[in-house]
């Protein structure tokens, strides 16, 4: 499971809920990266949450932009467990890149991390996985940038894009193999990220007058992730506590 660094976020929602339907996890992320951004890092997240979670998650360190990372990360997951039953990539490489000041190597970073690493990670799973049918699960994660402009975020925008894109394209290549592949976009979701008047404004367009919250998107990966997901395949699902970007 990949983009676990901090203990607010997503992928540590979703290790939660994964360990508590009583899977074991082995979980990467890369802490540099949040510690670098506006909203700051967590430096105990992962320690922190490797305590809180037990003996049925271990951590491995993984930078996701060097192109061995994916197949050495999934072959040391599946050393670790014997086997690998499903991979959840909540892995993002998100700054800003705005029309006017495009630069080229920057881009190029958020297609290395979110489009490149995602195929060789799915690729890598799909190789050595020898489950029974239908027994597989691939979660990939998106933002909902076809439901509305993100003029701030381009490059992310279109990197995500590809991932929406490849859900429909792994989940043709992969549903004889019996694995499902599903994309999950869940929406804004309150990870500490935004500044309070942002808040504010965001929670106005939801109807339920809230942000989304990491556990809303836990619950529907492992919805997904068990027996009672096997039918779903193919889909970008829109989790997003139905917000409304255009109110």
């Amino acid at each position: 499971m990949t983009g676990v660094s901090r203990r607010i976020g997503i992928g540590a929602a979703v290790a939660r809920r994964l360990v508590a339907d009583g899977w074991r996890v082995v979980l990467t992320g890369l802490p540099g990266y949040d510690a670098a951004q506006p909203y700051g890092g967590d430096p105990d997240g992962v320690p922190a949450l490797l305590a809180e979670l037990g003996d049925r998650a271990a951590h491995v360190e993984a930078d996701l932009a060097d192109p061995a990372a994916p197949a050495a990360l999934v072959a040391g997951a599946r050393d670790r467990l014997g086997r690998l039953d499903a991979l959840v990539a909540v892995h993002a490489y998100s700054t800003s890149t705005v029309l006017g000041g495009l630069d080229a190597a920057e881009i190029d970073r958020h297609l290395v991390v979110n489009v490149r690493a995602t195929m060789l990670l799915v690729e890598a799973f799909a190789a050595g996985f020898a489950a029974g049918p239908g027994d597989g699960r691939v979660l990939l994660f998106s933002s909902g940038q076809r439901l509305g402009p993100m003029p701030d975020e381009l490059a992310y925008a279109a990197s995500k894009a590809g991932v929406e894109v490849l859900t429909r394209q792994f989940a043709r290549l992969l549903a004889p193999r019996g694995i499902t592949v599903n994309c999950v976009n869940p929406g804004p979701t309150d990870t500490g990220y935004a500044g309070p008047d942002a808040r504010e404004t965001v929670a106005r367009l939801f109807p339920g007058g809230r942000w989304g919250t990491p556990d809303d998107a836990a619950r529907l990966v492992a919805w997904l992730c068990s027996p009672d997901g096997h039918w779903i395949t193919g889909q970008v699902i829109d989790s997003e506590g139905g917000f409304d970007r255009y109110v």
